[in-house]
């Protein structure tokens, strides 16, 4: 389905804040150049929710794509949380309506970010942190209304690991006065914390979900033991590649299972000959495989009506495929120590939430690493009860939380949680902001 031009209809009006971009209400967008050679790309939507006098009356959610190299202004946007979807028609559960949603290109080289040379692109957790926080004090400077709004990192899949460091080193760099802002808060959903505890429970949740039979699972079991010997060696480059390749023996196994949600329709055998488990990860699929070709059509609108509207030059995702190859000694490597010193060393909220139905970063993985954290409530936390996400009188999950630190089990949902349960998500949202005012 080629995109349709519809811009005369999407954007009607402008106003004092933001000026006309892409689809519904006021925006902003721009480059900040965070190093040399490297220019990372963001776009603010001002929320559509009535205010009595400006858009800062409203919390500021950051959001951070995972891949690493997805786009948050493609695939997050359009596909999961943003006012339009890729078929350019109203989302009624877009966050805009409640939040201002800053979507920002993360790492330099995903989306429209980009980077003259090779020394531009991030090898490293630390440096995608660096350059994340380089971008936020640069846009708070240049809008510093937004300086003393209530600020809240909301991330998924890789950007969840991104998102876990960025908090940190942007806690520190607010507590110490290097920059003016009000980070309350961070949630990580079908996070990327501790990828061994996800590769060593796929064969178990595949077995008990009837997705592979005793056999299955001892080849799938057979490939993560492999994956988790090279972890605890600290052979990064080599359990990357072990992961792949314990990705592909499920594929095989399961008759190309989607990894991102198990029960979505797949094709048989739709499987790897011209697309490996990392582009898998990269490209996210969020068709069920019966109707148009998501990534080409994403793919035509960025670099199409998108790229026209907001006046860019950059193509959109020609760098992707490069941040993984550069990243990969980085990939397999845990972050919960980022999670550790948040829990610790921070007053922020900090909120993890997994779909049941996500087998890429799988409930049970999560659960793992969640409960193994060292921090000072770690035992209550343990002990507190579990409670019922109810929303208009239907069980949409489950919430554990004790001190700065919430964990959310959302039903009937796999890796992309905004596109499958908006309205546990919604519930969720207004629980992670609830206090962003005090």
């Amino acid at each position: 389905m080629r995109v349709k031009l519809v811009f005369f209809a999407l954007c009607l009006a402008t106003g004092a804040f933001g000026k006309i971009g892409f689809g519904p209400g006021e925006q902003e967008w721009g480059y900040v150049t965070v190093r040399p050679n490297a220019h990372m790309f963001w776009w603010l939507y001002y929320t559509t929710a009535k205010v009595n006098i400006s858009y800062y009356e409203k919390p500021l959610l950051i959001w951070l794509q995972g891949g690493p190299g997805a786009s948050s202004t493609g695939y997050g946007n359009f596909e999961e949380l943003g006012p339009l979807d890729l078929h350019l028609n109203y989302r009624n559960y877009t966050w805009v309506k409640d939040y201002n949603i800053l979507f920002i290109d993360n790492p330099i080289g995903a989306g429209f970010s980009f980077s003259t040379t090779l020394s531009g692109f991030p090898k490293t957790n630390a440096q995608i942190a660096a350059d994340l926080l380089e971008c936020i004090r640069s846009f708070l400077l240049e809008f510093p209304d937004f300086a003393s709004v209530p600020t809240y990192i909301t991330a998924e899949s890789y950007g969840g690991k991104m998102a876990a460091e960025f908090a940190n080193v942007w806690y520190q760099a607010q507590k110490n006065g290097s920059i003016k802002s009000n980070l309350k808060g961070v949630a990580m959903g079908d996070s990327w914390i501790s990828p061994i505890d996800s590769v060593m429970t796929w064969a178990d949740y595949l077995l008990n979900m009837g997705m592979v039979d005793q056999n299955g699972h001892d080849k799938i079991q057979a490939r993560a033991n492999l994956t988790k010997k090279a972890v605890d060696n600290e052979k990064w480059f080599i359990a990357t590649n072990l992961w792949s390749l314990t990705e592909s023996a499920i594929y095989r196994v399961t008759n190309n299972i989607d990894f991102y949600n198990i029960l979505y329709k797949k094709r048989p055998n739709e499987i790897l000959e011209d697309r490996s488990a990392k582009d898998k990860l990269l490209k996210v699929d969020f068709s069920t495989g019966l109707d148009e070709d998501s990534d080409e059509l994403l793919d035509e609108l960025m670099n199409g009506a998108v790229k026209k509207a907001l006046g860019l030059q950059v193509a959109w995702g020609s760098q992707s495929s490069m941040i993984f190859d550069l990243l990969q000694v980085d990939f397999m490597k845990p972050v919960t120590d980022q999670v550790e010193s948040l829990l610790n060393n921070t007053d922020l909220t900090v909120l993890v939430f997994t779909g049941q139905l996500d087998l890429i970063v799988d409930t049970p993985g999560t659960l793992l690493w969640v409960e193994r954290l060292k921090w000072r409530n770690a035992s209550d936390w343990k002990s507190a009860s579990r409670d019922p996400l109810i929303v208009d009188n239907v069980i949409e999950g489950y919430i554990k939380q004790y001190g700065n630190l919430k964990m959310y089990w959302i039903d009937r949902s796999g890796h992309m949680v905004p596109t499958d349960n908006p309205e546990a998500t919604e519930a969720m949202l207004a629980d992670l902001t609830r206090n962003a005012w005090d």
